[in-house]
């Protein structure tokens, strides 16, 4: 055995989410969003290193030491399978490793909402999966593609760099690429996947505009695209996709993503009040031609209020999403107001406004000399009973 895998063991038992392994520093774990450090020595870099030669493929060393950074898969028999990622620092080497749960959670486990059976079962188009770094979306993806999985009866692609959730054969064929080991790259990947008669195709992650493009041109020729990006709201999305791309390009990538798009789950990850762990609140926008309009015209910075209306086909905004788990005491006052976009709406929640938002919060806002008075309206219903 390992020396590393008593780390691993130990992180399965507390339930952790990361192990973090620096030169100069003592292991930690992170539990429920925090870092906490492990009862154990200062670790030196040529501890660490003889500790991460144990468990690294050859190929994947000599690219370490060649580039100072390097992603794999390890997986411990019994325990888990984790995503790693070495890195050099100003004392040494340092290793991050991520836990992959060994089972798949279900779409009905994950509390996801029913638009992403939908989501599942479409014929073509783009899904996109965003949120900060762990937050949770490659759990959110592979419960979609398990649902795909036992629905359907199609040939799935995977495209990761690692490969992390492992899809066995349940109604669909599937078949795992990793970059690195299987394939050179993502756009290399996808651009081999058009020939290869795929109905699904799950990219890990869309990096740059060769990525993107190809997966943009893989939804608009009858397939199924599913793929992640480190955005942080389903507007936010749009944006990023766009900026990537040259100014000659712009247009007609507007054009080509307003009729492709199906739909976007932004989430971000929140500590739970009512038990141990974490719970995501979603914010979804769903690929409709009001919203395809907003993108071709480039009128992005409406999409908030597409999303307010249109709840009835499956949209909401994350401030919805955190009322929500506010209201069932999921969450506290002071989460959501951190995860929150509208401060002011969601700062009657709070026992106390922090001090870097007092002063903005309760400064009036200036009126517009050019804007026409502003008709008179019913006051909002107040929530702050929901306590």
């Amino acid at each position: 055995m390992a020396k590393i895998d008593a780390f691993f063991r130990l992180m399965n038992s507390q339930g952790a989410s990361d192990l973090h392994m620096m030169s100069g520093s003592p292991p930690c774990l992170r539990i429920q969003g925090d870092i906490e450090p492990i009862k154990y020595h200062e670790l030196t870099s040529d501890e660490l290193t003889e500790m991460l030669a144990e468990i690294t493929p050859e190929k994947k060393m000599k690219e370490f030491e060649e580039t100072g950074d390097v992603d794999f898969a390890y997986e411990l028999p019994e325990v888990s399978r984790y995503r790693a990622n070495f890195l050099r620092q100003v004392n040494g080497v340092g290793a991050v490793f991520r836990q992959i749960p060994a089972k798949i959670m279900t779409i009905d486990q994950l509390g996801l909402p029913s638009i992403a059976r939908r989501f599942a079962m479409m014929e073509k188009g783009l899904v996109l999966v965003t949120g900060p770094t762990g937050s949770g979306k490659s759990t959110t993806l592979a419960a979609i593609i398990d649902y795909a999985n036992r629905n359907r009866r199609d040939h799935i692609i995977t495209v990761e760099d690692p490969i992390e959730f492992k899809h066995t054969r349940i109604n669909c064929l599937v078949s795992h690429r990793e970059v690195g080991l299987h394939t050179r790259s993502f756009a290399a990947a996808l651009r081999g996947a058009l020939r290869e008669d795929p109905d699904i195709v799950m990219v890990g992650e869309m990096r740059d505009l060769e990525t993107i493009s190809l997966a943009i041109e893989a939804a608009a020729t009858g397939h199924l695209v599913f793929a992640t990006l480190h955005t942080q709201s389903a507007p936010k999305t749009i944006d990023r996709i766009i900026d990537v791309f040259p100014t000659d390009a712009k247009e007609q990538v507007r054009t080509s993503l307003s009729e492709s798009l199906k739909g976007v789950i932004s989430q971000a990850l929140c500590k739970r009040i009512d038990t141990r762990g974490r719970t995501a609140a979603l914010e979804i926008m769903v690929g409709t031609p009001a919203v395809g309009n907003l993108i071709r015209e480039a009128k992005t910075h409406q999409l908030p209020n597409v999303l307010q209306t249109g709840k009835k086909l499956g949209m909401r905004t994350l401030d919805d999403a955190l009322e929500e788990l506010l209201q069932k005491k999921v969450v506290s006052p002071e989460e959501a107001f951190d995860r929150c976009v509208s401060k002011e709406h969601f700062v009657k929640y709070l026992a106390k406004v922090p001090e870097e938002w007092e002063e903005v919060l309760r400064k009036p806002k200036e009126p517009d000399a050019k804007a026409p008075a502003a008709k008179p309206v019913a006051p909002r219903p107040s929530y702050a009973t929901a306590r």
